[in-house]
């Protein structure tokens, strides 16, 4: 095993923006080539495989772990970073932004949560991910990607959207030890802390995910006035998949406002 997070990072000479991302559950840090196709020049970007995930499948670590790591990596960005992450990536990516603030510029999250408010039903979600984590050992990652996709949740992505080839990159060992280990029944909620959070925070949901839709307007009023909601039309649970010119358009827009 190792601890070292695998990323891969665009440089640009004079660029004084930069934007670190974080993808979901089965994704990699190639899922994100949909927005950085249109993200611009003059913003650079690193984006990194979460552990148990792509070229980061034999790392092991929880989201406060995972969030660590990726702190010690974005502090060697001296101007600052913009943090974007996607549900579980999100859900990494805010735990960073409440425990070392100080790393970040300004926080992106897409269809995320901050986490299970009981533990009741942090138990119960760490039961339903046990029997998935022993559900892709037992069958390998071909058909648990299949599987994956084919619940409602991603109804609205296309075929190609899914980029099912990348996923099936994954391992069987590294994405049940990511249900173990990062799954939200595991992670703490992060509900009392997000008052604390004084960098910008941008909130992007799909109009068709009205489970999230509710989670963001609870995020945001917990943050305060320096979060804001986007609502993509037309998306879903992937807004940033499904719509990816619109989504990067409205990053745009709130880093000019925030001067980010």
């Amino acid at each position: 095993m190792t601890d070292s997070l695998h990323f891969a990072t665009t440089r640009r000479p004079g660029n004084v923006r930069h934007l670190a991302f974080v993808h979901g559950f089965t994704q990699t840090s190639r899922s994100w080539a949909p927005i950085l196709t249109v993200l611009g020049d003059d913003i650079d970007a690193t984006c990194f495989d979460a552990p148990g995930h792509g070229d980061s499948a034999r790392v092991r670590g929880d989201v406060s772990r995972t969030a660590d790591l990726l702190a010690i990596r974005l502090r060697e960005q001296a101007r600052g970073s913009v943090l974007v992450g996607y549900s579980m990536g999100g859900r990494i990516a805010l735990d960073l932004a409440v425990r070392h603030q100080s790393t970040l510029r300004g926080l992106v999250l897409i269809s995320a949560t901050a986490g299970l408010r009981t533990e009741t039903e942090r138990i119960e979600r760490q039961q339903r991910d046990e029997l998935l984590a022993q559900r892709i050992e037992a069958i390998g990652v071909t058909q648990f990607v299949d599987e994956w996709l084919a619940q409602d949740l991603f109804a609205t992505l296309t075929e190609t959207q899914s980029n099912r080839e990348d996923r099936r990159r994954n391992t069987a060992s590294g994405l049940a030890a990511s249900l173990r280990e990062c799954g939200v029944g595991s992670q703490e909620p992060l509900w009392e802390r997000l008052a604390s959070l004084e960098i910008p925070t941008l909130l992007i949901v799909g109009e068709l995910d009205t489970k999230f839709r509710d989670l963001a307007a609870q995020m945001k009023a917990s943050i305060g006035a320096n979060a804001s909601i986007v609502v993509v039309s037309e998306a879903g649970h992937t807004a940033h998949l499904e719509r990816p010119i619109e989504t990067t358009a409205a990053i745009r827009r709130w880093l000019d406002v925030n001067r980010l």
